[in-house]
């Protein structure tokens, strides 16, 4: 691929954020200038179903070249962007009491009609990360459990269950955010633990999910010393391209955290940010929270590192090949026209919302 052709198709490697009901004029331009990966919404985006059916229309007209990721943090529990009159889930470590694989099979195919109502086509979930630890501010409840194998086999269903129902999942937070007492929302939490034991534990459930086909990984901003006492996984070669990619032998597309998050954006510009994170083997960044101006000064910043070398020609057509595998596989997902708005609230998910907040 030519260098003129990766810098044409480097907004595939952005999914943004953006004010307001409506797709500002701001973000049709930035896409005008960057063919981008895809949008993720929010609470400031959601007014009621229909708005939110015809903001992923709008969305999807962005696209120019590929289809784009409309994309959402709706796990349940504390973590949801739609809320009432979408069914509001109760947090995933009732799944993991529960013990039911049935039940998580009921509760995938309900989250994926509801989203897919609204033309929602990817939704960061499952959590993979391991409640551990009792002073952790930010996993908690949003865990399916505090052992690995409880995490393994309701990631591992959760994923399958939601592809099955027209939803491409996201595995997060690699290599786990489970075992930190701090949130990387606000400062960088640290991870102290041998590679014996990450590989023994932390890993146990996104091994599961990649043998479950899993088509997306976000990284954690946290540190790792043992195997990387520099920087966070989101900037860790080491970690993303090493581990992740190289000794669990994930092929599909690693996407960071928000690079706006303190544990990052503390001492990491996001024009800085965003290249070390694709030089360290991420695919794909998550820019939440910043204007499009920022945005556009952070796809200029791959652009000139491009140019001058700091970041290689092979590294950009890696993880344009790697959304490209991705977006094929699941073209007839991103491509499939909104289910009927009447999935939004239905009596059936209420039913399987509370036979889960049964074991709260």
């Amino acid at each position: 691929m030519s260098l003129r052709d990766l810098r044409r198709q480097v907004g595939q490697l952005a999914i943004v954020g953006f004010p307001g009901h409506e797709v500002p004029g701001d973000l049709k331009k930035l896409a005008a200038a960057f063919d981008l990966g895809g949008v993720i919404y929010f609470a400031r985006n959601i007014a009621e179903p229909a708005q939110v059916r015809e903001l992923s229309r709008e969305s999807a007209g962005l696209a120019r070249d590929w289809p784009l990721w409309i994309s959402v943090d709706q796990e349940g529990g504390r973590v949801a962007r739609l809320r009432k009159p979408f069914t509001e889930w109760p947090p995933m470590n009732t799944l993991g009491r529960s013990q039911d694989l049935a039940l998580a099979k009921a509760f995938a195919g309900a989250l994926a009609a509801e989203l897919r109502a609204v033309g929602i086509n990817l939704d960061y979930t499952p959590v993979l990360d391991i409640h551990t630890n009792v002073k952790n501010p930010i996993i908690g409840d949003r865990a399916f459990g505090t052992d690995a194998q409880t995490v393994a086999d309701f990631g591992a269903a959760l994923i399958t269950h939601l592809h099955e129902a027209g939803i491409v999942a996201c595995g997060k937070h690699f290599p786990g955010h489970g075992d930190t007492s701090t949130d990387s929302h606000f400062e960088l939490p640290l991870v102290e633990h041998p590679p014996e034991r990450l590989a023994a534990v932390e890993y146990v459930p996104f091994r599961a999910g990649i043998a479950a086909g899993l088509a997306t990984i976000m990284t954690a901003h946290v540190l790792v010393p043992s195997v990387d006492p520099d920087v966070p996984a989101t900037l860790s070669r080491a970690m993303v391209d090493g581990v992740l990619k190289g000794a669990l032998g994930f092929d599909g597309l690693v996407i960071s955290d928000d690079l706006g998050m303190k544990a990052v954006a503390a001492n990491w510009p996001l024009p800085d940010a965003m290249v070390a994170a694709l030089q360290a083997g991420c695919d794909a960044v998550l820019l939440c929270n910043s204007t499009q101006d920022e945005q556009a000064a952070a796809l200029e910043a791959v652009i000139h590192a491009l140019e001058d070398g700091t970041l290689p020609e092979a590294r950009v057509e890696d993880a344009l090949a790697r959304q490209w595998r991705v977006k094929t596989r699941f073209a007839h997902l991103l491509q499939a026209p909104p289910a009927v708005l009447a999935d939004v609230g239905r009596d059936a998910h209420q039913r399987v919302a509370d036979r889960m907040a049964a074991w709260l």
